[in-house]
């Protein structure tokens, strides 16, 4: 039986689920069955984006449980994300309204700006490319001109808070000093090997949720890339030694491990499962704690290692406003 789910207050006054349920890479009857599940074991916070192309899916089984009766509306805090075609003032509410289309709802919880840069509005697979194999830019971006064009779909109540996702701590920033409505949430890559001090320390400042995407290092990932020929060096986070450790000491798996910890630091992590045990287990991470021995152990373990660079997407590094410009890579 899962233990009840702390909430957290977002800088709005709304309240979230400490854990939420991510859907990347998961499709069509695979992600009905795999939400399905997830709704039944208590997952209340639910993670999509436009260039998932599974929005539609997600309204299916969201629009099913609120008419028998099962929720509210207001029981599910739903995200969803500006796609980088959109990444201009007139393409904010286009996608929006789009978005909240497909998820048969009048509002979403929170909408996200999914990544800096930008690219030409289009149609088809996700991301647009040349002949040279590179992907088609737009150089344009103008983070303030959206920022507040997302302002005005809160004022317009297509959704209750806005946010961003990969940005760097530069462009947020940049966001805060323009603002009227400050960032609610920070969505990024986050894990034992990426902690990012820095820029939770910004988040923290300004009362910026941060959400932890990847939070188990994306084993599934080779699979997402490999259909398109592509391969991924993966660290394997949840084999690491010490993270066995830990989880062997408390009498849990290594996944329920790293996911109370980042509970415990603030983060809200966004695990994605397909798998009916392991969805179940990723939310039943309450009934135990951490010592100040494995809390230091984990914190150890932060080693600059990004998986999720957009380095797949050949080029995308040339835009402007590419957030990594000046990590070191390790």
């Amino acid at each position: 039986m899962t233990s009840k789910i702390p909430t957290i207050t977002l800088n709005n006054g709304a309240n979230t689920p400490s854990i939420g349920y991510g859907t990347w890479q998961a499709l069509d009857e695979e992600l009905e069955r795999a939400l399905e599940t997830a709704l039944e074991a208590g997952y209340r916070h639910i993670d999509t984006a436009y260039v998932y192309q599974n929005e539609k899916v997600i309204g299916k089984v969201l629009k099913r449980w609120i008419s028998n009766g099962k929720l509210k509306r207001e029981d599910i805090f739903l995200v969803t994300k500006l796609p980088p075609a959109g990444n201009r003032p007139e393409g904010v509410v286009k996608y929006l309204k789009r978005s909240l289309e497909n998820l048969q709802v009048d509002y979403v919880d929170l909408y996200l700006i999914h990544a800096p840069f930008g690219l030409p509005d289009f149609e088809g697979d996700f991301p647009p490319k040349g002949n040279d194999g590179n992907v088609i830019l737009d150089m344009s971006t103008d983070h303030i001109a959206i920022w507040k064009a997302l302002e005005e779909q809160v004022d317009a109540g297509r959704t209750k808070a806005i946010g961003l996702s990969n940005f760097n701590k530069s462009q947020i920033e940049r966001i805060l000093k323009n603002s009227r409505i400050k960032p609610c949430a920070l969505q990024i890559e986050q894990h034992v090997y990426l902690q990012q001090k820095e820029l939770v320390d910004l988040c923290k400042e300004n009362n910026i949720l941060v959400t932890a995407y990847s939070p188990l290092g994306t084993p599934g990932m080779n699979k997402y890339f490999g259909k398109r020929g592509i391969k991924v060096d993966l660290p394997d986070i949840l084999g690491n030694p010490a993270v066995k450790a830990i989880a062997k000491k408390h009498s849990k798996t290594e996944a329920q491990v790293l996911l109370h910890f980042y509970v415990q630091q603030g983060w809200l992590p966004i695990p994605k499962s397909v798998n009916p045990e392991r969805i179940r287990q990723n939310l039943d991470i309450f009934d135990f704690q951490l010592d100040q021995q494995d809390v230091k152990e984990l914190k150890s373990l932060d080693a600059g290692i990004r998986i999720l660079d957009f380095g797949p997407f050949t080029g995308v590094d040339k835009h402007p406003e590419f957030p990594f410009k000046n990590e070191k890579q390790k």
